[in-house]
């Protein structure tokens, strides 16, 4: 099982790290060991001063497929959870500055988070699933999938073009603006359409 992160997907969280508008789906991947065990809090690291968080809509992969076309993507995938991808800011600004790969920034361990349900698609409003991120009760992140620069079907055909998509990867699929930083203590709740998906303490 691998885990595909797409990058860049929102315009206004784009804007708001200074990066430049995508004209296709940027993507990285997370090894399995960044996946946050159930009930676990996140410890923040000691090697940096500056995690954030970025909730994100997650797919699950149903199907093996490889050359997928976008028409025939959402054979693909058949429900929707909820994650959180954290990123050590402060790591990956300094590796971004030397054209270094971002991973030590976005693949350590505990900096996936997973809603252990997810929800089948077709229960969802497919062109506009709502999600949000709450930091101690204050609700930090909100938007919809309607929101997204590229929408499943491109997300999937385009990583599927680079790498065969198996049964049980999961990708996020971006986060909107309002990502910020944790601090011990720290509460994060997501939900996706009005529903509790996840809730994290951070130490």
């Amino acid at each position: 099982m691998k885990i595909i992160c797409i990058g860049r997907n929102y315009a206004e969280h784009a804007k708001e790290l200074g990066n430049a508008v995508p004209t296709e789906p940027v993507f990285f991947c997370k090894p399995d060991s960044a996946i946050l065990p159930k009930g676990n809090p996140f410890y923040i690291p000691d090697w940096t001063d500056d995690i954030h968080y970025e909730v994100e809509l997650v797919l699950r992969i149903d199907r093996l497929g490889k050359h997928i076309t976008e028409e025939f993507a959402p054979r693909y995938y058949g429900a929707v959870g909820l994650g959180i991808d954290f990123t050590a800011r402060d790591v990956q600004d300094e590796l971004k500055k030397k054209g270094l790969p971002w991973e030590k920034a976005k693949g350590f361990d505990g900096s996936a988070v997973i809603s252990q349900e997810f929800i089948p698609i077709e229960s969802l409003p497919n062109e506009a699933i709502a999600f949000s991120l709450y930091k101690n009760g204050e609700q930090v992140q909100a938007a919809t999938s309607a929101d997204m620069i590229f929408n499943f079907n491109q997300i999937v055909s385009h990583v599927s073009r680079y790498m065969t998509l198996k049964i049980g990867d999961l990708i996020f699929t971006g986060t909107p603006s309002g990502v910020g930083k944790v601090s011990p203590g720290d509460v994060l709740t997501g939900t996706l359409e009005g529903k509790q998906m996840f809730q994290i303490k951070v130490k």
